[in-house]
């Protein structure tokens, strides 16, 4: 009797469709999600299922596709950060929403949880930035580095519980892991950010830092858009939940 030889090369998985509680805006054109903190937004060295493969599955279910999804990713998200990302499903609005991007015209707000407080209750921070690809790690650095770009964030104080405070940020520039590396630079690193010092990890390896809100033209019907997205499930963010109404 011969052996039965055996599949080498195994059919890849098929994606799970994004959950449609997750799904904040949708229109012809794009697509928002609030992506959870274990989710990576485009596949990674890790082969783990990407929030990009989970939206075209939601897409081509929901809608009876045949054939390939198109979806532009437009901007990404740290794997352990939550909160708001923005997909195109047509070329033409990828096109725009990238250069809108480009020109700093999609307003965006962070949450973020810190254990302890900035001088200012109120500041505006600028600095130079060193993306460090083998560390996969941002610097604060001097202007003349090599390679050194600026960036830029205003925070604002808005609530505290007896151990950790909630700042909102306005992102003013787009850099690998800028908030992170900022606030890690002036002492206040975000809560459960080994990478940029917070003494102690979360459970889940996430960390307490969720893209809040958009705002931007529609890349099509040039209708304002405001988008607004809760932080995930969390006994701390919980905590904050009267300010999830400003």
């Amino acid at each position: 009797m011969k052996p039965v030889p055996r599949n080498l090369h195994p059919a890849p998985r098929t994606p799970h469709p994004v959950p449609h509680s997750q799904i904040l805006h949708e229109d012809n054109h794009l697509i928002i999600v609030n992506k959870l903190p274990s989710q990576i937004v485009q596949g990674d060295k890790t082969g783990d299922e990407p929030l990009s493969e989970k939206v075209k599955k939601y897409i081509k279910e929901k809608y009876n596709k045949s054939g390939n999804v198109f979806l532009g990713v437009v901007h990404r998200l740290d794997r352990p950060v939550s909160g708001i990302v923005i997909f195109a499903r047509t070329s033409k609005a990828l096109t725009r929403l990238n250069e809108t991007l480009k020109n700093r015209q999609i307003k965006k707000m962070y949450w973020a949880v810190i254990g302890k407080l900035p001088p200012d209750e109120t500041g505006h921070l600028i600095h130079y930035i060193y993306r460090a690809q083998k560390k996969n790690k941002s610097f604060i650095v001097k202007e003349d580095k090599k390679d050194a770009k600026s960036a830029e964030l205003k925070y604002k104080h808005i609530s505290s519980s007896d151990k950790y405070h909630l700042l909102e940020i306005e992102l003013l520039t787009g850099r690998h892991h800028q908030i992170r590396a900022q606030l890690s630079y002036i002492g206040c690193p975000v809560k459960g950010d080994l990478k940029y010092n917070y003494p102690r990890s979360n459970n889940n390896a996430s960390i307490h830092l969720h893209a809040r809100s958009v705002e931007f033209v529609h890349p099509v019907s040039k209708e304002m858009i405001n988008i607004l997205a809760d932080p995930p499930k969390d006994p701390l963010w919980d905590y904050f939940k009267p300010a999830r109404s400003k």
